[in-house]
């Protein structure tokens, strides 16, 4: 049952592989898998589809996969804060599918819940539902979105124990609780690592049972997506 693994590199190799889809958690640079990420990278696997909230900034979180080429998509809701990011897009060298935010983290849960898809009303009328289907529901048009069932999920924890439950901490516990779940194989990386049966049953966020893989990083570093200042 132990599922502790040395470090990043060893958890993810023989796991990711050349074209596999990624889902990874975090909200812009806040609770985002940064040892996975560069164990990614280290891997040098390509040609990857990546579904996050974001994609990092320049050298940072996915900003490190996507300097090295080795993302070929993205999928995601927000990718404002990356200037390579932005270079590959335009340059046609980046597929890139836009996914509104509530409609990605509820097509992670619902690909992890065994849900192929579902019909939102968000995005109708605009480009996010071009080539959809569409459905009337008591007198509105809804758009058919499918769930997402990655191949690896990475995500980040503030607490987990070595049978892989995981507790995620305030705005930690954004994408990667439905990260974890749509992963075919999941694999987190926690801050705290402590012994099966020390962490209370009701503060478990994600239930071990998702998790086949863990890391311990206990770098707490924090970073400011964007740091904006006044004059004093």
């Amino acid at each position: 049952m132990n599922k502790v693994w040395p470090d990043a590199r060893a958890a993810l190799d023989g796991v990711v592989k050349d074209g596999d889809l990624l889902a990874v958690g975090g909200f812009g640079l806040c609770g985002i898998p940064e040892a996975l990420i560069a164990g990614v990278r280290d891997l040098g696997v390509r040609d990857l589809t990546v579904a996050s909230n974001n994609a990092g900034i320049d050298g940072v979180g996915l900003g490190v996969l996507l300097e090295t080429r080795q993302i070929r998509k993205m999928i995601s809701s927000y990718v404002g804060e990356n200037a390579e990011f932005e270079r590959q897009y335009l340059a046609g060298e980046l597929e890139v599918e836009f996914s509104p935010q509530g409609t990605l983290a509820e097509r992670m849960r619902a690909g992890g819940s065994g849900i192929p898809g579902f019909y939102t009303r968000t995005g109708v009328g605009t480009v996010v539902a071009e080539g959809k289907e569409h459905k009337e529901f008591d007198g509105e048009t809804y758009v058919l979105e499918r769930g997402i069932r990655a191949d690896v999920a990475l995500v980040k924890a503030w607490k987990g124990d070595t049978h892989g439950n995981l507790v995620y901490r305030l705005t930690a516990r954004n994408f990667n609780p439905g990260a974890a779940i749509c992963g075919k194989v999941t694999i987190a990386e926690v801050e705290e690592l402590v012994e099966a049966g020390e962490l209370d049953p009701d503060e478990i966020h994600t239930p071990g049972i998702f998790v086949q893989r863990l890391v311990h990083n206990p770098d707490k570093k924090s970073r400011i997506e964007k740091v904006v200042t006044r004059e004093a």
